[in-house]
């Protein structure tokens, strides 16, 4: 009984790795294709998803081919020289699908690793060969839609004969045009000189218009300050006339007041300090007659009252 359990158990297992090997789950996002003896040649296509069932190994074998939506971008940035002789950078994408994978494995290769090479070669020249047609202006804003479309219908006329590739060139895109770098250097250079040029001019004209405002508001100044200066020296003679003549008609009436009243200037400016020291003439002492009491007279202008030492 041991020895038919075991080899009712192999058979068992046998028969599970057998099923293994030949059930196989497509995927909705792929194709899968069934090839004869190995890769050597394709016996059919599964497009529609889910569980199928093919030969063991090595009678029949299965690869898958992604079905979806591909997109591709630009592998270099060689430059490319417009219809004026300018030489720009295009980067660009292509979105594109396999169509028939039978036909794109026998012309093209076993996945979309190959397609995408040979793709980017096609577009790339499209593109090179439509540039020319165009101005610089004219890629960047009038006529991009149509280079665009120009490059597509050239892609697909590669793509489609003489012998198909068995793909859909969905659309094509530029996603940037720009001068070659060391134009770009060249250019940017040429703006940063010319920017510095008008900054040193602007600057240039505010330095003289400053000087000039300068200049103006001293002399506007100059002639505000003598005019100023020429009334207040009017002014004040005016002033000084009216107070000698008013002066003169006090002291007129009372010269002994008038004496009394120089007396008490005299003071006020010669005790003007603090500290001072006075050193008087015990002979001629008319400087303090006034504070004696009336009758004494006012202090003489000719005399020498005292003389004074500040500290």
């Amino acid at each position: 009984m041991n020895k038919i359990g075991f080899i009712v158990f192999a058979v068992v297992v046998a028969l599970v790795a057998l099923a293994s090997s030949m059930l196989f789950v497509v995927d909705q996002r792929q194709f899968g294709v069934v090839y004869a003896f190995g890769h050597g040649q394709i016996k059919r296509v599964i497009t529609s998803p889910g569980l199928n069932f093919m030969l063991p190994p090595p009678f029949e074998s299965v690869s898958y081919i992604d079905k979806r939506l591909l997109t591709l971008a630009s592998r270099d940035s060689q430059p490319m020289y417009t219809a004026e002789k300018q030489s720009v950078v295009v980067e660009w994408y292509v979105r594109w699908r396999i169509t028939s994978p039978s036909t794109y494995i026998r012309n093209v290769g076993r996945d979309e690793d190959a397609g995408a090479s040979q793709l980017n070669r096609v577009v790339r020249n499209a593109f090179q060969e439509s540039i020319s047609k165009y101005t610089l202006r004219e890629l960047i804003s009038t006529r991009r839609d149509a280079l665009m479309a120009d490059v597509r219908r050239k892609a697909l006329a590669v793509v489609k004969d003489p012998k198909p590739w068995g793909i859909d060139i969905v659309d094509v895109r530029i996603t940037r045009v720009d001068y070659v770098q060391a134009i770009t250097e060249s250019v940017y250079r040429r703006m940063e000189a010319e920017r510095k040029r008008v900054a040193n001019e602007q600057r240039s004209t505010g330095a003289a218009e400053g000087e000039k405002i300068r200049a103006d508001a001293d002399r506007q100044r100059d002639v505000i300050v003598s005019n100023a200066y020429r009334e207040a020296q009017t002014i004040k003679g005016g002033g000084d006339a009216q107070a000698s003549e008013i002066y003169a008609q006090s002291f007129g009436r009372d010269p002994q007041f008038a004496q009394f009243y120089r007396s008490l200037e005299a003071y006020k400016k010669a005790l003007d300090h603090k500290g001072d020291v006075l050193v008087l003439n015990p002979g001629s002492n008319d400087f303090f007659r006034a504070m004696r009491g009336p009758g004494s007279g006012g202090a003489s202008s000719s005399s020498t009252p005292a003389s004074v030492h500040r500290r």
